[in-house]
């Protein structure tokens, strides 16, 4: 299964956010919250655009995880996680919410004034245009998948995380993000050898 990974993005992966930055944050310095937020902006966006699919969903999702965190950053315990899985955590839980709000009938302003619905599951031409083909047909072999088994599969292909790291950021056992994961393997398997 290496076409997967060897079609991941090439964005540098954060590194860890030192105590003192923290600290920083905690003591109200904007530019420390503005080191934190470029150090894993685009990763927590790449994180989200593979869940949710969708450029606006996941530009929203990326300002709400940041938001969230940083008024919640007084609450964060570096013993119990790192701070990249708890970013991940947040940022997961809220594609979790995004997705279930989706289920409901929305509409932009923007879309009532026009008096069209425009179909917000599919990339817009520049999204598409910077997928090549190969990875279009890995896109849409993940949006096939399972939520829980899409949210393993970017975790591990596209994020590089290890099966604790991806237990601690879905609140799961380690051999439950195992099992998740061979499940995905599998269904990404049978359906990329009926396309490539």
């Amino acid at each position: 299964m290496t076409d997967i990974n060897t079609l991941t993005s090439t964005f540098p992966l954060p590194t860890a956010v030192p105590d003192e930055l923290l600290s920083r944050c905690l003591s109200g310095e904007e530019s420390a919250y503005l080191a934190v937020y470029n150090e894993y902006a685009a990763t927590i966006y790449r994180l989200c655009y593979s869940l949710l699919q969708h450029q606006e969903d996941a530009e929203e999702v990326l300002q709400d995880t940041f938001e969230y965190a940083f008024r919640k950053l007084h609450k964060y315990d570096p013993r119990k996680a790192g701070f990249k899985t708890w970013l991940y955590q947040i940022a997961i839980s809220r594609c979790r919410n995004k997705r279930r709000r989706k289920w409901l009938p929305t509409f932009s302003i923007n879309e009532q004034v026009r008096d069209e619905v425009a179909d917000e599951t599919t990339p817009t031409p520049a999204e598409m245009l910077a997928l090549t083909e190969r990875q279009q047909m890995v896109w849409e072999a993940l949006q096939a998948l399972t939520p829980k088994l899409r949210e393993t599969a970017v975790l591990r292909y596209y994020e590089g995380l290890t099966y604790n790291e991806i237990s601690q950021i879905l609140d799961i056992p380690p051999k439950t993000a195992e099992s998740r994961m061979r499940l995905a393997h599998k269904a990404l398997k049978k359906l990329l050898v009926e396309v490539l």
